[in-house]
């Protein structure tokens, strides 16, 4: 598009502040305006009122029908569609929209992930309208974001939590700011998800029953090249992928979605898009679109576009970095600016997060637990499963200084000469960035980097604004406990005990390391390495203590999550397991045994000839005893399904399957990839990785 083009059509789907301003009488618009941006309560007879305008605009653009557009326990989004017809009694219909249907809807709230929240009998749930996050347009229908609750008022999605941490988060912040004399009518969560993803071609896709039903390859052996040559980083966009990034660009801009950078990544078919910086919630909505619209998209290219943390082995898989920051009125409050050492609040806050991150580890890593993103934490690739939180040369050395009662200054921008006239001089940053990190400072932000690439971010925000609110409350009860001391020489003494005492959490080095890991258990910070080990996390006393204090989940909403996540690996593995001995039985092992009798049939050929075949007998024998040895162990995997499936605990099922289920797959697997590197392409039913990998 021109940048006429672009600038007349961006958020030309959103229903948008403009719009609003445009179409609602003045004071409609003021009294939404405050429901918006200073959380007031909204009254019916106002959203009768944006119930009409939002459909006259919506029509007006071709939409016929509207639908609550929310997010349930299984981290995707759902709709279900009603159109504005209203009959009437001459047998014509109006269009019709009233502010009941806007603010509240009633989907199924027992046919999804519920937890045991909701019996399959106890059918009703409720949807409501978060006037936080824009309607928008989508395939000719006007999307409403909701929350989703159940018939008694628990939550049942991923929105409302978030929606309650911001609220607790800008409660004890503001309580924060006041002592240092500021009063924001907001404070804000600010959220940049970058997304990585991988493209294959429709055809390679179509021919893969594994990518289809689970999302990545069980079987594949080891391509001829990899990502050794590190070429596709940053490299030359293919012109069929540029194409697609065009058209994902237009349609995120027409949907307002500050779509920014787009490059390859690291691994041969993948690629990354990140976004300008959006609130909280609206940055995790615009997210879970990017992901829809990327799906939708490549189609019209002959791709298909993987969400999965691992399609494939052997090479990278795709993680989503939640770089996280907090706003007052627009103002960052983790801008360090020139002197951090001197800059009181943003020390307070530093010291808060830091704390935050440390006394909720379990959390941070139950956050981003998943049967995907098991294969990608620790693995060379992406930070490893134990949570720790860099700083970098500007601000270690401040944060050891005030540790040890000295003072310190933060490392100046340092101008960097290339001994080239013609090339301007440039200044470098006063701190490198840290890929092994999960938790990482990077200027005035810190950057998530555990988060899997399919996964909604509700999650990890939701956490995250949790514990720091836990901190901003205690930095209000620290000082209010000596209010008859001087506050700046209080405010400082919090921040440097707080350091001292959290200060286990803090690593610059590198995360990958084996040294790390024994540093880390003698440091005593955990290291979940499975989904297994992180979920119990969920149900811990003290962490529900800390979300039923804040008001952000219940004992009972949080129990249910734990089981809707536990009984989500169990079936993501059971999936995978499944799809794999129907592979083995239904294709690959048909595809040998024909392969081996071809082979055969050549030695029989030459015995009679009396030609020596050494290479073929050698070679029909391994055929042979790798045939023996899929079926062996397709049967052992079988059965070891069979029993997991029997067991009832949730706890003690996604043990089993990451006990003895993952490791028969395993098996499996390589005894297939195996049999894969001896049998001719022709005969083989699969893609390949080189033929998946390496299209033009």
């Amino acid at each position: 598009m021109t940048q006429d083009k672009v600038t007349e059509e961006f958020g030309s789907l959103v229903f948008s502040d403009a719009d609003m301003r445009k179409r609602l009488p003045k004071p409609t618009y003021i009294e939404l305006s405050r429901v918006i941006k200073e959380g007031k309560p909204i009254d019916l007879d106002i959203a009768n009122e944006v119930a009409h305008a939002m459909k006259e605009w919506a029509l007006e653009r071709g939409a016929t029908h509207f639908t609550h557009w929310f997010q349930p326990l299984n981290g995707i989004t759902s709709e279900k569609h009603d159109s504005f017809i209203t009959p009437q009694d001459d047998g014509t219909v109006l269009m019709a929209f009233s502010g009941k249907e806007l603010v509240q809807g009633e989907p199924d709230a027992s046919s999804l992930p519920n937890g045991g929240l909701r019996a399959t009998f106890e059918a009703r749930g409720y949807t409501v309208w978060d006037p936080m996050s824009p309607a928008f347009i989508k395939d000719e229908v006007l999307c409403i974001p909701t929350a989703f609750i159940s018939y008694t008022g628990e939550a049942l999605d991923k929105k409302t939590p978030l929606l309650r941490s911001q609220v607790a988060l800008e409660k004890q912040a503001k309580r924060a700011l006041a002592l240092f004399g500021r009063e924001p009518k907001r404070v804000t969560t600010t959220i940049g998800p970058e997304q990585e993803y991988f493209l294959i071609r429709e055809e390679d896709y179509a021919a893969r029953p594994d990518l289809i039903l689970t999302g990545r390859t069980l079987f594949g052996s080891e391509p001829s090249k990899g990502q050794e040559l590190e070429e596709h980083y940053f490299g030359a966009i293919r012109p069929t992928v540029s194409e697609f990034m065009k058209e994902l660009d237009d349609e995120l801009w027409k949907l307002a979605v500050p779509a920014k950078t787009k490059h390859n990544e690291v691994a041969p078919c993948q690629h990354e898009l990140a976004p300008v910086f959006e609130n909280g919630s609206l940055a995790v909505d615009d997210n879970l679109l990017t992901m829809e619209k990327m799906r939708l998209i490549a189609s019209h290219h002959g791709l298909v576009c993987l969400q999965h943390e691992k399609p494939f082995e052997y090479v990278n898989g795709s993680g989503k970095h939640d770089n996280w920051s907090i706003s007052a009125d627009g103002r960052n409050l983790l801008e360090p600016g020139p002197h951090p050492e001197d800059n009181l609040q943003f020390l307070v806050f530093l010291a808060c997060l830091v704390a935050a991150v440390d006394e909720h580890a379990d959390l941070m890593r139950m956050s981003v637990a998943s049967a995907g993103n098991d294969h990608r934490l620790g693995a060379n690739e992406a930070p490893p499963a134990i949570v720790s939180v860099f700083l970098g040369d500007a601000l270690t050395p401040v944060v050891e200084a005030l540790i040890h009662k000295e003072h310190a200054e933060a490392s100046e921008a340092e101008l960097v000469d290339l001994g080239i006239p013609q090339l301007p001089a440039i200044f470098r940053d006063n701190t490198d960035r840290n890929r092994t990190s999960p938790f990482a400072f990077t200027g005035n932000k810190f950057e998530f980097r555990m988060c899997g690439s399919q996964q909604n971010l509700s999650d990890p925000n939701t956490v995250l604004n949790t514990a720091v609110a836990e901190q901003c409350e205690r930095f209000c009860d620290y000082v209010a406990a000596r209010a008859d001391e001087d506050f700046q020489t209080v405010a400082m003494r919090f921040v440097r005990h707080t350091l001292r005492d959290h200060r286990r959490i803090i690593f610059d080095g590198n995360g990958y390391s084996a040294e790390w890991e024994a540093e880390a258990e003698r440091r005593g910070l955990p290291n979940l390495k499975t989904t297994p080990d992180a979920l119990p996390a969920l149900i811990d006393p003290t962490n529900i203590a800390l979300f039923e204090k804040y008001g952000v989940l219940s004992e009972a909403e949080l129990h249910a999550r734990y089981v809707a996540k536990a009984e989500q690996y169990a079936k993501l593995i059971n999936i995978e397991a499944n799809t794999m001995t129907y592979m083995a039985r239904h294709m690959y092992l048909p595809a040998i045994t024909a392969y081996s009798g071809k082979v055969a049939s050549i030695v029989a050929t030459k015995s009679g000839l009396g030609i020596t075949s050494t290479v073929e007998t050698k070679l029909v024998r391994s055929l042979t005893e790798g045939v023996e040895r899929v079926w062996s162990l397709t049967h052992d995997l079988e059965k070891t399904i069979a029993a997991t499936r029997a067991i009832d605990d949730p706890a003690e099922r996604d043990d089993a399957c990451r006990d003895l289920v993952i490791p028969a797959m395993d098996a499996l697997r390589a005894a297939i990839d195996k049999m894969e590197v001896l049998c001719s392409k022709d005969c083989w039913p699969v893609p390949s990785y080189n033929d998946m990998l390496f299209y033009v």
